[in-house]
C-alpha cells in the first residue's frame, strides 16, 4: 500500500505533468508562426507557455520533496499522454488508434514503474557540493556536443532532456533538507541555468514538430534523472531482482508507448462522402479526359499538329506588353 508521501508525489506529478503538457503545445504552436527566437519572446502566447512550465516546474520540485527520483522523473511521460490528445483538439485533427495504444502502453508501463519503485517514504539523501559540479560539468559538454552535432530537431530535444533531468536532479538537492550556505546558492544558480536551458532547447526542438522532439525529451529526462539517482544516491527498485524485471518490463512498455505517441500525423484533406451529391458547380463543369486516355487512343493519322502561337496582351500600370 502507497504510503502518505508517495500518494502526494503521485498527485503533484500528475498536476504537473499536465502544465507541462499545456505548454509544450502552446510552444509547438508558436513555434510554428515565428520565424526566430526574437519572434517567439514578442509572443504572449510564448510566456504564457513559460508560466505554465514555471508551474509545472514548481510542481515537480515539490514532488520530488515527497517521493524519491526514480519514481518522480518517470511520471513525466504522462506529459507525452496528455499533450498528444490535447495538441488533436487543439488542432481540430483526430487522435488515431496508434496514439491510443501508445497511451495504453505508457500508462501501463509507469503502473509497472510506480510498482517497483514506490519505497514508500520520502527521499532523505541529496548530491554532495564535489558531485553537483561534477554532474553538472559532464551534463554541459554532452548537451554542447549534441547542440554542435547539426542533428536538428532530435538532437536539440535530446539536449533539453538532458538539461531538464539534471535540473530536477539538482532541485532535489534544493527540496530536501537544504540549510543557506554558498554551496546551495551554488546550486540554485546551476538549477536555474539548466532549467532555462532546457525550455530554450526544446522551444528549438519544436520547430521540427512535436511528436518526435516530445517523446525523445519525455524519455532522456527521466533517464538522466534515473541515473543520477540509481548511481549516486543509491536509490533501486523494491522486491530485488523481480522488482528490477517489473521495472524493466515498464520501462519497455512505456519507451513503445512514446514510440507510437510521436508518430507525426499525415494531413488529411476533407474529402467528399461517397454517397454524397455533387454541387450544382461541379455538376455543370465539362468532364475533361484522362491525358491516359489520350494517349491510349492516340491522335488520328490525317491530324497534322501545328504550333500555335498565341499573343496575349496584359496591361501592366497602363501599359499594354505581349507576353
Amino acid at each position: 500500500m502507497l504510503s502518505s508521501p508517495v500518494v502526494l508525489a503521485l498527485a503533484l506529478s500528475l498536476v504537473s505533468a499536465f502544465c507541462y503538457a499545456a505548454a509544450a503545445v502552446v510552444q509547438e504552436r508558436t513555434a510554428a508562426g515565428t520565424a526566430d527566437l526574437r519572434g517567439t519572446l514578442a509572443r504572449g502566447s510564448w510566456w504564457g507557455a513559460v508560466g505554465l512550465n514555471a508551474s509545472g516546474a514548481l510542481l515537480h520540485v515539490v514532488a520530488l520533496r515527497y517521493g524519491p527520483l526514480t519514481l518522480v522523473q518517470p511520471l513525466g511521460a504522462l506529459t507525452l499522454v496528455v499533450a498528444v490528445p490535447l495538441g488533436a483538439l487543439v488542432a481540430r485533427r483526430r487522435t488515431s488508434g496508434a496514439q491510443w495504444r501508445g497511451v495504453a502502453l505508457t500508462l501501463v508501463g509507469l503502473t509497472a514503474l510506480l510498482v517497483a519503485t514506490a519505497a514508500g517514504r520520502a527521499p532523505d539523501d541529496t548530491l554532495g557540493t564535489g558531485e553537483v559540479l561534477g554532474v553538472a560539468l559532464v551534463a554541459f559538454v554532452v548537451i554542447a556536443v549534441l547542440v554542435r552535432s547539426g542533428l536538428g530537431g532530435l538532437a536539440f530535444a535530446a539536449a533539453s532532456g538532458i538539461a531538464s533531468g539534471v535540473g530536477s536532479t539538482l532541485a532535489q538537492k534544493l527540496a530536501v533538507g537544504a540549510t543557506p550556505s554558498w554551496s546551495v546558492a551554488v546550486v540554485a544558480v546551476l538549477t536555474v541555468a539548466f532549467a532555462s536551458g532546457g525550455l530554450l532547447l526544446s522551444q528549438k526542438a519544436y520547430r521540427s514538430g512535436l511528436g518526435g522532439p516530445l517523446a525523445l525529451l519525455t524519455l532522456v529526462n527521466p533517464v538522466a534523472a534515473s541515473v543520477i539517482g540509481i548511481g549516486l544516491l543509491g536509490e533501486g527498485f523494491q522486491y530485488g531482482t523481480a522488482g528490477t524485471l517489473i521495472a524493466l518490463a515498464g520501462a519497455v512498455a512505456a519507451a513503445r508507448g512514446v514510440v507510437l505517441l510521436s508518430r507525426p500525423q499525415p494531413h488529411q484533406p476533407h474529402q467528399d462522402r461517397p454517397g454524397r451529391r455533387a454541387s450544382a458547380s461541379t455538376r455543370n463543369q465539362p468532364r475533361l479526359p484522362r491525358p491516359t486516355r489520350l494517349l491510349r487512343a492516340g491522335l488520328p493519322s490525317a491530324v497534322r499538329v501545328r504550333p500555335v502561337t498565341v499573343e496575349l496582351g496584359v496591361e501592366l500600370t497602363g501599359t499594354s506588353r505581349t507576353v
